[in-house]
């Protein structure tokens, strides 16, 4: 058995979406992106170093092999797939996924507790780059090809591939209920709570309603709510609910801007029916009754 193999409880951790504490999505990883790429591209890895024992953070091998890995490996650039950040290596990939709590950091402040820190990434210049992570679930990985995470990923939604018709065609042949089917990574990558629940809001669809019965209307609809809701919400550096942070303390302007998430009691900002949470998927899901019928 080769040490992937020997780690790959980690990695299939990768691809769950069952997380009752909303993680950074696509926006906020977009944003994390922009934050650190000038920083590091450019620069030579000389070590990954777990901190306080934590060696499981690295998911895909030992410590000793991730040394190996990335030593001495320059940083061509910084990009994103789904909610992962792809640091683009003179061979290779090193990834990382935030997960609920995680924060990269150039510099510590005196609040930053040495015990949450979980690894630190060294670089040819004498700087470092920093994984704070209170809930520890935040993973770092290395592949020598993007392969293993494209084969687990769907299409990227701000993508010239992502087209209305791509998004009429399969929903038209999909019996899941909607929300489900567009938290799935392995349908769309990079949506979760916040912006499906925003998304469906926008597009005035049930989040329990069946993909098979969206009109090809209605899908055009969805699809550019999508797209539109994306944008503004990178353009805006993501949403901060409770634990999105990023660069020295930043959070995401785009809170402000939610019309159903997190709204629960209060008037829908287009009919005034008042917002009701409900489960939907094992996860909170805010609808308004009246424009969102099933």
């Amino acid at each position: 058995m080769n040490i992937f193999h020997k780690y790959i409880p980690d990695f299939s951790l990768i691809f769950s979406i069952n997380f009752r504490k909303n993680m950074p999505e696509l926006p906020e990883v977009e944003t994390v992106v922009g934050f650190i790429k000038p920083e590091i591209v450019g620069k030579t890895i000389m070590s990954v170093v777990p901190q306080n024992g934590y060696d499981k953070v690295l998911a895909t091998h030992d410590p000793a092999k991730f040394f190996t890995l990335v030593n001495s490996k320059s940083i061509s650039d910084v990009s994103r797939r789904g909610k992962y950040i792809v640091i683009h290596l003179q061979k290779g990939f090193l990834l990382i996924h935030l997960r609920m709590t995680g924060r990269l950091l150039f510099e510590l402040s005196q609040n930053d507790k040495p015990k949450h820190l979980t690894t630190i990434i060294n670089f040819d210049d004498g700087t470092q780059l920093y994984f704070k992570d209170y809930r520890k679930f935040g993973r770092l990985y290395y592949f020598d090809t993007l392969d293993p995470i494209n084969q687990k990923l769907g299409i990227e939604p701000l993508s010239p591939d992502f087209t209305d018709n791509w998004l009429i065609d399969r929903l038209e042949v999909s019996k899941r209920q909607l929300k489900p089917l567009l938290l799935d990574q392995k349908f769309i990558a990079g949506l979760g709570n916040i912006y499906v629940d925003e998304a469906l809001w926008s597009a005035k669809l049930h989040p329990q309603q069946l993909g098979s019965t969206v009109s090809p209307a209605k899908a055009r609809v969805l699809h550019n709510s999508i797209q539109a809701l994306l944008r503004k919400a990178i353009e805006n550096q993501g949403t901060t609910i409770i634990n999105f942070y990023f660069g020295e303390g930043k959070s995401g302007n785009f809170r402000e801007q939610l019309q159903v998430f997190n709204r629960q009691d209060k008037k829908c900002l287009r009919c005034n029916e008042k917002i009701i949470k409900i489960r939907v998927a094992q996860r909170g899901t805010h609808i308004c009754p009246k424009c969102q019928k099933l």
